[in-house]
């Protein structure tokens, strides 16, 4: 409130108030606010694991989704990815140039074409999970206690 208002024991307008994220009457962009920078820590300390590597938290995700999946047409790894056919097909170059996954004719159609992590790409990987673990998430979550962080996790399961 201003100095005028809280003087005269009157509340700012409502328009007043929600002009203003930092307000705690407003938890919804306090929130969103939160949960944006904690993401771009994450993203900032995941790139840091990666540099080692050359190879970027999306090119990351892909060499996760084709070893969990197998190998693959590009436009189930878009799917997969939830990114479109043509960024997809950007990953997958990336990879490709960096001998992580490779390309290959879909026997089953000859229009189609199959990405596949390369024994390189799994060697990768492994060492990323190594050098990852107990890494980018301490880093950001490490401050929570161990219910803490069992009841975050339960309520992003939740959203997603």
């Amino acid at each position: 409130m201003s100095q005028e208002r809280e003087a005269a024991g009157r509340e700012e307008p409502a328009h007043d108030r929600r002009d203003r994220p930092d307000r705690p009457d407003r938890p919804d962009e306090s929130l969103a606010d939160a949960f944006w920078s904690v993401a771009r820590q994450l993203r900032e300390t995941s790139q840091e694991t990666l540099a080692p590597w050359d190879i970027t938290p999306a090119h990351l995700r892909a060499l996760r989704v084709l070893r969990r999946h197998g190998t693959m047409r590009l436009s189930e790894l878009s799917d997969r990815l939830h990114i479109a056919p043509r960024s997809a097909t950007e990953v997958v170059d990336a990879l490709e140039t960096r001998g992580l996954a490779q390309r290959r004719p879909d026997p089953g159609d000859r229009r189609a074409t199959l990405a596949e992590l390369t024994e390189h790409g799994a060697t990768v990987l492994e060492a990323v999970r190594a050098a990852a673990r107990g890494t980018e998430a301490n880093r950001v979550f490490g401050r929570l206690s161990a219910a803490d962080r069992a009841e975050l996790s339960r309520i992003l399961r939740q959203l997603t």
